[in-house]
């Protein structure tokens, strides 16, 4: 079968290895609200400073948790959206399965979070909702895959 949007099988271990340090580094950063002084920068917006500051683009921020979002995000697409070693029909049909299911359960938390969670609460919770699908959907893909590989094994 052709897969031709999928990253090669070897990236699914660099993705790991992205993944679950900026994982860790993500929790312990909300958490403490550590920076990392070095990553004190000019940078630039594309929205300006309208509520009582000036117009410039350019502003100091610290870029710490920006830089492990997005480690977190590109290791998060590579372990979920590489090849599989032996990439068939029956994986493409859980991975569409998975997305679909997380897709689902990323949105019911996002309705529940309207519903019942307010003012910063709820910034946190769009916070974490930004990668819920990637999350669930690694987890419920790799579940599925066990279980199939599990019942091969104990059918022989």
């Amino acid at each position: 079968m052709k897969t031709r949007f999928l990253f090669p099988y070897k990236y699914k271990l660099i993705g790991l290895i992205m993944l679950v340090p900026s994982a860790i580094i993500g929790l312990f950063i909300i958490m403490t609200d550590y920076q990392l002084p070095f990553l004190e920068l000019n940078v630039f917006s594309i929205t300006t400073q309208a509520f009582g500051g000036d117009n410039s683009h350019w502003y100091k921020n610290n870029i710490t948790d920006e830089v492990v979002a997005i480690l977190f995000t590109i290791g998060a697409l590579l372990a979920g959206f590489s090849k599989q070693k032996n990439e068939d029909e029956y994986i493409t049909v859980i991975r569409l399965e998975s997305l679909l299911w997380a897709t689902y359960i990323n949105y019911a938390i996002l309705i529940l979070s309207m519903l019942l969670v307010f003012d910063a609460g709820f910034f946190t919770v769009m916070i974490f909702n930004m990668f819920t699908v990637l999350i669930i959907f690694i987890l419920r893909f790799n579940y599925m895959l066990y279980k199939s590989y599990k019942s091969l094994a104990d059918e022989k």
